[in-house]
């Protein structure tokens, strides 16, 4: 916690952990695909915005409580899905999960994590996790099926990895998959001892070499082998029919991840899926999209009778309260909980759910509003408009 002291927002996360984490593994987590164009336009988006408060009005009980799938969390945020997150943090999924199970809200396991669902699922702190689908019917049923047997209830199919991304920057600050060892990636974990000794090493005496434990009904490939890259191909044939098989196989929540356009929204609601999260992966896949914040309002707008939520680029309160305010369900933090992980373990993400919570509630009360569902449109002004 003394460490701790001088974190103030989830920006000094990030700061903090650049100076804990190898130049390798933070470029990882920090890296955009190619220029950065869809993480800055992110970032811009909420600048597009402000806020229009009202006055005199009775905010000495805010309550930033939220319901979400009939069940009640205790803010309108969540945990976002980040692969390789045990390589940031040791045991890196199972330090979000109870972090996020003592603050009283969601996070969502992703299918690239280096732990077994299984494992994760019995610490109890979270029923949620991302699959990105195999490229057959049988190993798609096979996968469905274990994620079922492990009690999770809700299913987040990513949609927007029919192919891996450019990698060039992930090349150029040291990072390679598989893992590859090199004088250069010796220096940068020597020059971190607290990661080398606190989490790589720690990790290879208690578990081993690092697996991608989720992404098919069996264990994956180790982090070091060549043919890494076979677990993240083969997915580029996969279409609309795909999803109807897993709606008809999967009994709980279903939930599709990454969809901009309000087209695939009203195709996705149409096949029977409870939710949808507006995302461009944090500007992760393809460059110069369209940014979340942007694409929400008419994705709400094609699917109005069903909880959307959004991710990709929020740091602040107030950028929470802009989605929530243009009709967002729900919203999902990446990065910054990597960050926070990494830096100070389950006491670091803990202490950022926190800091967003107070940001949130403070926020509400500063614009005149004592819960979650008051939030509408009435409460911003584009950029160019004249309030009325």
């Amino acid at each position: 916690m003394k460490r701790l002291a001088n974190i103030y927002n989830l920006q000094d996360f990030e700061r903090a952990a650049q100076r804990f984490l190898p130049r390798p593994l933070f470029g990882y987590v920090a890296n955009a695909a190619e220029e950065g164009g869809s993480f800055t336009a992110n970032r811009q988006a909420f600048g597009d915005f402000s806020f229009l408060p009202r006055g005199l009005v009775d905010v000495s009980n805010v309550s930033v409580s939220t319901q979400l799938f009939g069940r009640r969390y205790a803010a309108p945020f969540g945990i976002a899905p980040m692969g390789l997150s045990a390589l940031s943090a040791y045991r890196g999924d199972i330090v979000q999960a109870r972090a996020a199970a003592t603050a009283k809200v969601p996070m969502i396991l992703s299918g690239t994590s280096l732990i077994p669902m299984e494992e994760v699922a019995e610490t109890g702190g979270t029923d949620w996790f991302q699959a990105y689908l195999p490229g057959d019917l049988p190993a798609i049923e096979a996968l469905i099926a274990r994620v079922r047997r492990s009690g999770f209830k809700h299913l987040v199919i990513t949609i927007d990895y029919p192919v891996p991304p450019n990698s060039d920057n992930n090349r150029r600050c040291g990072f390679s998959s598989p893992l590859r060892p090199s004088l250069r990636l010796a220096w940068d974990g020597l020059v971190r001892p607290r990661w080398l000794f606190g989490t790589f090493l720690r990790t290879l005496l208690n578990h081993g070499v690092p697996h991608f434990e989720n992404n098919y009904a069996s264990r994956g490939i180790p982090v070091i082998a060549k043919d890494v890259n076979r677990d993240f191909s083969g997915r580029s044939h996969l279409d609309w029919k795909v999803l109807e098989r897993v709606r008809e196989l999967w009994p709980g929540f279903l939930i599709v991840k990454g969809i901009l356009h309000p087209e695939d929204a009203r195709k996705a609601q149409a096949i029977g899926v409870d939710g949808i999260i507006v995302s461009n992966h944090g500007g992760r896949q393809l460059d110069s999209t369209v940014a979340t914040l942007l694409a929400l309002p008419a994705v709400v707008e094609a699917v109005s009778d069903m909880p959307v939520m959004v991710d990709s680029g929020f740091r602040r309160g107030t950028d929470v309260l802009k989605a929530l305010a243009l009709g967002a369900s729900f919203v999902f933090i990446g990065r910054p909980i990597n960050y926070a992980a990494a830096y100070a373990g389950e006491a670091g993400v803990a202490h950022a759910l926190e800091l967003l919570k107070q940001e949130v509630s403070r926020d509400m009360a500063l614009l005149g509003v004592t819960r979650v569902a008051e939030l509408g449109r009435e409460h911003l002004v584009a950029n160019g408009e004249c309030p009325s």
